[in-house]
């Protein structure tokens, strides 16, 4: 079965945080009410959860926690996975560690969005080889607790390391660890890769989790992707994960939560039957 889950985060979230609703009680009820079947938790560290709180929260509103994504490590704190300053990336180790053993509860799932890094000035082997051994080190570290980090390719004009999926699936074969996959977005895609459906039927052994959002970042429906493509070449790739909503909160945040749900609740109800 295909799910749904909304991008949300805490009210201490980052200005530029690409998440919809903020404050984690309110965003879960909210998300709930809208259909969704589970929300995407945009955090800095894990202590901005209380897990018991958090528990509680999930059994009363039936949802769930679709993954925890790290953009706003990367954004707020400025550290990356291809940094050559061990103590920046020792403190990064330590980070990922508590997310882990946070998804290890409550989704399984860890996002590596632009925290992996740039490779800026640096001789591109020496960076990608730093990004290597830390996610060989975080993926064994999560392997014994159930959980999978997703690393998700971004377009160039956000981070010059691993643009498109076909770069992620490279870089995931060097890496070799069953628990590290790939997390395409279409709104990237639509940038880096020559085509969307297919590339995802093509990969999809290497895919574990899909953000949505329409070409203009909008909620799916008010741009020009066409997601009854997505879905069909999904469908016959029998992709059975998570389909995650991560867009810009325009015209404002009720509505284009509402706006995405309306139009793909129904389309992932058929994708299930």
């Amino acid at each position: 079965m295909m799910k749904l889950a909304l991008a949300i985060a805490d009210t201490n979230a980052l200005p530029s945080a690409f998440v919809v609703f903020r404050g984690i009680e309110e965003s879960i009820r909210k998300a709930a009410a809208l259909g969704y079947n589970g929300v995407e938790l945009a955090l800095k560290s894990a202590d901005e959860i209380n897990p018991e709180s958090l528990r509680a929260l999930l059994a009363e509103t039936k949802m769930e926690i679709s993954a925890i994504s790290t953009g706003q490590v990367y954004a707020g704190l400025g550290l990356m996975m291809t940094s050559p300053n061990e103590n920046e990336r020792e403190q990064l180790r330590h980070i990922f560690h508590d997310m882990i053993d946070l998804a290890a509860e409550f989704s399984q799932m860890v996002n590596i969005g632009r925290v992996r890094g740039q490779i800026g000035n640096a001789p591109p082997a020496e960076a990608e080889a730093r990004f290597i051994a830390l996610a060989q080190e975080l993926a064994d570290y999560a392997a014994p607790k159930g959980v999978t980090l997703i690393l998700e390719p971004v377009n160039r004009y956000e981070i010059d390391f691993v643009n498109s999926v076909k770069e992620g699936v490279a870089l995931m074969e060097k890496v070799n660890r069953p628990n590290m996959q790939l997390m395409p977005d279409v709104f990237h895609m639509n940038i880096e890769d020559t085509e969307i459906g297919p590339v995802l039927e093509k990969y999809i052994k290497h895919i574990s989790y899909i953000h949505f959002a329409d070409s203009n970042r909008l909620a799916p429906g008010q741009g020009h992707t066409d997601f009854n493509d997505i879905l069909a070449h999904l469908k016959k790739a029998s992709y059975t994960g998570w389909v995650s909503v991560e867009i810009l909160p325009k015209p404002e945040p009720d509505i284009a939560a509402k706006q995405a749900a309306d139009f793909l609740t129904p389309l992932i109800n058929e994708y299930n039957q």
